[in-house]
């Protein structure tokens, strides 16, 4: 029998596998970061693994797909709950981006710590939204949801398979081969002709419509390495000629802890595609729709940690328009260098960053009590803190990596009022509950220090609070 990680596991291998015969310059993308893992290994030692282990920054991968209707994604998620992955978090792109993202999004990850030990694989998920009238007028809304309704995205055998896994938690191994050929296949890149016409006609409004309503199929649209130092790696892909992106977005670079996500990609492709024009006739033409993204991830913060970062993002967007001239990364480490704990025992101690608390070895031995307050613990050499590396996303980043890739800003009418989306909406469309972040974050948490108590005979005084400031 195959269990839930090791489907989870083969199926983001075969799937880098697939993506990398269709996409070339991801492959270099992965040579290139896995050069820098090294690099950083080789010369930090045990403090390049203070946020994961090398194996898994090296197997790390997130991927991107995009689906038109509420029972896609309900399929969709069927088919990663089958690997035991969970929706977390909702992402409004639409609100986040200047252009035209008419999207809202979650991530489908394991939710488990030893699950994401085993294998962190994650799928960045967004659905588009034809019932806002700010992107689609009525008629293309009606002519949207038509041709989307009359698409089929999943074989049928694939959700019976996932549906038996998801109940299971396993699959038999004739069965497990079947369901990751099916499943790799769902998102390969078609060969089917495009309506050029129609496709264009989404394209005015936003070429990420288009991608998702203008074809009859999915696609990966990225796939995703992690990398120990994403400013190194954005100079050695630019060093062989790869076109990256602008920016890399996401905290700046400097002297304190790696914070929540940054992440960089190089330049959608123009890649060969059938056209099919209004007489029927086929030609091939090219579109640019998939690129390569590469993230860097640090640590989980709180959610007084995540207003301060928001925060500093207006405070940074106010002084780049008093000083156009000024550099974005020059202004933000400025500010985070006045304003965020510059190191982790006080990002820990000003309840801004979310860590595991353990008991050391060689805590005091002198007969003494420990004392009562997690803070105290580790000062005084009873507990160490490990931070917890955030596994989510950030909108602006998101929205900032599909605008980058965009060829045009599309069209959007703010003066008409958008429809409303939200995390509450989204898991009655999918049928399952779009997990909070923040609560997965608190649980590990929380049950660290649960351990803590146990072992120092703390229940009841420790035990009284989950804040690790008290």
């Amino acid at each position: 029998m195959i269990s839930q990680w090791q489907l989870r596991a083969a199926f983001a291998a075969r799937l880098s596998d697939m993506y990398g015969r269709e996409v070339p310059a991801y492959t270099t993308l992965v040579d290139v970061s896995r050069e820098v893992n090294e690099d950083v290994l080789r010369t930090q030692g045990a403090d390049a693994e203070r946020l994961g282990s090398i194996s898994r920054v090296t197997a790390e991968r997130h991927g991107a797909i995009r689906v038109g209707t509420p029972q896609e994604l309900r399929q969709v998620a069927g088919v990663f709950g089958a690997l035991g992955m969970h929706p977390v978090g909702f992402y409004d792109l639409r609100e986040a981006a200047s252009s035209a993202v008419p999207v809202v999004s979650t991530a489908f990850r394991p939710v488990d710590g030893e699950e994401l030990a085993r294998n962190p694989f994650r799928v960045f998920t967004s659905m588009l939204t034809p019932a806002d009238p700010r992107f689609f007028d009525a008629d293309l809304r009606s002519r949207l949801e038509t041709f989307l309704a009359g698409r089929e995205l999943f074989p049928t055998e694939l959700l019976a398979l996932a549906e038996r896994a998801g109940a299971d938690r396993e699959l038999p191994d004739a069965e497990a081969e079947r369901f990751l050929q099916l499943a790799v296949e769902a998102f390969e890149l078609s060969s089917e002709p495009i309506d050029r016409t129609w496709y264009e006609t989404l394209e005015k409004v936003s070429a990420v419509a288009a991608d998702i309503g203008g074809v009859r199929s999915t696609h990966i649209n990225h796939l995703t390495p992690r990398v120990l130092d994403i400013d190194e790696l954005y100079r050695r892909m630019t060093e062989r000629g790869i076109e990256m992106i602008d920016t890399i977005q996401g905290p700046p670079r400097w002297k304190g802890p790696d914070l929540l996500l940054r992440q960089t990609s190089f330049r959608a492709l123009a890649e060969p595609r059938a056209l099919r024009a209004p007489d029927g006739s086929v030609t091939r033409g090219a579109l640019r729709v998939r690129f390569g993204e590469v993230e860097a991830r640090g640590i989980a913060l709180t959610r007084d940690g995540r207003a301060l970062y928001d925060r500093l993002l207006t405070l940074v967007d106010e002084q780049a328009d008093r000083h156009p001239g000024a550099a974005w990364p020059e202004l933000a480490r400025t500010l985070w260098a006045e304003h965020v704990p510059g190191t982790e025992r006080d990002l820990a101690a000003q309840g801004l960053g979310y860590f595991t608390y353990h008991v050391v070895p060689d805590r005091p031995r002198d007969g003494s009590h420990p004392p009562t307050a997690v803070r105290d613990l580790v000062e005084r050499g009873w507990v160490r803190a490990e931070p917890i590396v955030y596994e989510d996303f950030l909108p602006r980043s998101a929205a900032g990596i599909f605008q980058s890739n965009l060829s045009g800003e599309g069209a959007r009418n703010n003066d008409r009022q958008g429809a409303a989306y939200d995390s509450a909406w989204l898991s009655g469309a999918i049928g399952r509950e779009v997990l909070d972040p923040y609560a997965l974050y608190e649980r590990q948490q929380n049950r660290s220090l649960a351990q803590v108590a146990r072992e120092l005979e703390l229940d009841g005084v420790l035990g009284r609070s989950a804040d690790p400031t008290s």
